[in-house]
């Protein structure tokens, strides 16, 4: 695979790398990446980005020595590769500038090399982390995160939808959605947030429950209108791809869509379109009404997607034609699919019926490499989940997108290997 840019140190003196000060309110984290692998570059930086802290990626210990970075990073990840010694000029040179940040040893070399190079690190004075070998899954890098308290942590506050509206504290985060054979990225959904001021970034489930309809509208309504401007946005960086968002078919049947769609989409001649997910249980309930919504928004370029399915496959199946673009497996079924008895045969099957409607299939929630592969081999379609790429900041996703803007350069890799 074509290695990604990296940032690349343009001077050959040493910056002086000191003790990391106390994070400011609302500041945000650094982590530094070193590895030959561009791969693991992204990888690891998909992640810290989705967990709200920046990267700076280098190729190995040499780049990261002579960087001229100003910025102090909280956080190290440094690979040991089959010459070690790099490894261990760069703990050498670190507690030489008294670096008290975290370091973070990974390799797939043995046990006797890795804490050879952690013992020079301790004796250095360095906050040297336990070893993380390869290859690793997602959930190892996020608990890495939380017991570092890096990051920006969940706020647990509630607020009412309709304050965090008039307020404009709605923000939309967007979860990139990998094409699991070709490791690219294929799509992004957006989410909702609030940003509150006392509070910090709030989840869904600090401001949803008890929303009046007429607040669910408008958030609606603000989701079609952020995902159509965020589109044009990748456009312009020469990255076309659907943006996804979640709406309710009873509020869906209440929005002009189509007014919506015509004041801010990109040009039409090259717009891949908009896709909107409505969970399962709501379209089982009423299939017809879904046929009619996906006939009237075909034109437009605005198709539906089935989300969180999985046990209403019989129903679906039955259907003498597929109204949907996509059936996103559940969550519940795709976690453990490469080894499970149950959750294995219902994922192929969805895959399956999808493809047998020459339509897509997208498995929900993957967090282990394991179960990456597994789809993969059934022939799923598309993937997404904190392995693949946790939800960010729109300008985050847009950095990342930048870091890899040229056609050999948007590979985005779904693990570590």
């Amino acid at each position: 695979m074509p290695a990604s840019p990296v940032k690349s140190p343009t001077k050959t003196s040493p910056a002086p790398v000191v003790e990391a000060p106390p994070l400011a309110p609302g500041a945000v984290s650094l982590c530094y990446v070193v590895d030959e692998e561009s791969s693991i570059r992204q990888f690891l930086s998909l992640v810290l980005h989705g967990s709200g802290i920046d990267t700076v990626e280098f190729p190995d210990g040499a780049a990261l020595r002579k960087s001229t970075e100003t910025r102090i990073p909280d956080l190290i990840f440094h690979n040991i590769s089959l010459d070690s010694a790099d490894a261990i000029e760069s703990m050498t040179a670190l507690g030489a500038r008294g670096f008290r940040g975290a370091v973070q040893l990974t390799s797939n070399r043995g046990a006797a090399v890795l804490d050879h190079v952690k013992n020079i690190g301790v004796e250095h004075k360095l906050n040297m982390l336990p070893v993380l070998k390869k290859p690793y899954e997602t959930e190892a890098i996020v608990q890495i995160i939380l017991e570092l308290k890096l990051g920006m942590p969940t706020a647990t506050a509630r607020i009412e939808l309709e304050q965090a509206l008039d307020n404009e504290w709605i923000e939309f985060w967007y979860q990139p959605k990998i094409d699991l054979r070709k490791k690219q990225l294929a799509g992004a959904e957006a989410y909702a947030r609030a940003r509150h001021p006392q509070h910090g970034v709030l989840l869904p489930a600090a401001f949803m429950p008890g929303a009046g309809e007429a607040s669910v509208i408008r958030l609606s309504e603000l989701a079609l209108a952020s995902a159509l401007k965020t589109g044009v946005i990748f456009s312009k960086l020469g990255v076309n791809i659907p943006l996804t968002v979640n709406i309710a078919p009873a509020t869906l049947v209440k929005l002009p869509i189509e007014e919506i769609v015509m004041a801010h989409r990109p040009n039409p001649d090259n717009w891949p379109g908009l896709i909107i997910d409505l969970r399962e249980e709501n379209i089982i309930a009423d299939l017809a009404l879904a046929c009619d919504i996906s006939e009237r928004l075909a034109p437009r370029n605005v198709r539906l997607a089935i989300d969180e399915f999985g046990g209403g496959y019989s129903a679906l199946a039955r259907l003498g034609e597929m109204p949907f673009v996509e059936l996103k497996i559940d969550r519940k079924f795709v976690t453990d699919c490469a080894t499970d008895k149950l959750n294995m045969p219902l994922c192929k099957s969805v895959i399956d019926l999808a493809h047998n409607y020459q339509r897509s299939a997208v498995a929900m929630g993957i967090e282990k490499a394991a179960d990456a592969m597994a789809l993969a081999s059934m022939g799923c379609d598309f993937g997404q989940g904190f392995l693949l790429g946790q939800p960010m900041p729109e300008e985050r996703f847009i950095a990342l997108l930048r870091q890899r803007s040229g056609p050999q350069t948007r590979d985005l890799e779904s693990a570590a290997r």
